[in-house]
């Protein structure tokens, strides 16, 4: 009994065919003349004494209670179900240099409208990024009601969590293999930060004042501006879902959400369809966009300009 329980112990409990093997060996192949009778033990019968009490009493380990670990988020696709409110958020890093890390932007998109909002932080630490997640929810016109992020620890935390609950927001991250959960920001991430901000290095430094070019300009510049793609689903004969983007669904993220029916019952209190339409009307695409590359002109000459004084 105890030199099974010592057996066992070593090699952690294997199973009876396995543990019938290493007994032979010890006694065949290693010499050990203590194996001479536990070497000829039947696989059925080795488990008796495994379940007898003096076996037990050789083998007895103490384990300390493990605390329940509570899950952050629900692996699963976001269901908007065709309304606004479900968003995708992810972060895009401007690079390091001499081992020195740059700024970080966080992407939020609607998935059903494309309703974007960009971001940048110093660090993505607790302290830097929740009160920018929190600018972030708090800029979208209508009421958010999900908030789907990659598995990455700068979302998935209690914290975050902690934010989301107190808002009644549903938590929701992408599952293994499933590289379409996160797609849209992922997507946008190359079509927008990187196109606006390229892949240069930028000092930590300067992330409030990319963030006022952000809200200043790009960001009302991407919702009421700049067209997006929106997929047609078609079903075949065979049950395929094959995706088409029709010219007539090449809309932007504004003219999207009005498409949606009684879509005014989604909108924050206090935001209107009028205060929207005026922001939409108050100059043309051609104007916004040159008021958009003269800001970002003049934010990089300041970051230029103090990048060279520092050093």
């Amino acid at each position: 009994m105890a030199l099974l329980a010592e057996t066992d112990s070593l090699h952690d409990p294997l199973s009876g065919p396995a543990t019938k093997v290493l007994l032979i060996r010890a006694f065949a192949t290693f010499g050990d003349a203590r194996f001479a009778r536990l070497s000829q033990i039947s696989v059925s019968h080795l488990y008796n004494p495994r379940a007898s009490a003096r076996y037990g009493k050789h083998r007895l380990v103490y384990k300390s209670t493990r605390p329940a670990l509570a899950a952050i988020g629900v692996r699963k696709a976001p269901a908007p179900q065709g309304l606004p409110g479900h968003i995708r958020i992810d972060t895009v890093h401007q690079g390091d240099q001499d081992g020195v890390k740059g700024v970080y932007y966080i992407n939020a998109v609607d998935i059903v409208t494309q309703w974007e909002l960009v971001a940048c932080v110093e660090q993505i630490s607790e302290a830097y990024l929740l009160p920018v997640i929190g600018r972030l929810l708090d800029g979208f016109p209508f009421a958010i009601r999900g908030f789907h992020s990659d598995s990455g620890s700068e979302y998935v935390n209690h914290k975050t969590a902690e934010l989301l609950e107190k808002l009644r927001i549903e938590f929701t991250k992408s599952r293994p293999r499933q590289t379409n959960d996160n797609a849209l920001a992922e997507r946008k991430n190359s079509a927008v930060v990187r196109k606006a901000m390229g892949y240069s290095h930028i000092p930590q430094k300067h992330a409030a004042t990319i963030n006022r070019f952000y809200s200043e300009a790009l960001n009302p510049y991407l919702d009421f501006r700049t067209p997006c793609y929106f997929a047609v689903d078609n079903i075949d004969a065979k049950g395929k879902i094959r995706k088409t983007y029709p010219h007539d669904q090449i809309m932007t993220p504004w003219d999207r959400l009005k498409s949606i029916s009684k879509y005014e019952k989604c909108l924050k209190l206090g935001i209107t369809s009028q205060s929207l339409e005026h922001q939409a009307n108050e100059m043309s695409d051609n104007d916004a966009a040159k008021e958009v590359q003269k800001a970002r002109k003049l934010r990089f000459q300041s970051i230029n300009r103090r990048s060279k004084a520092a050093v």
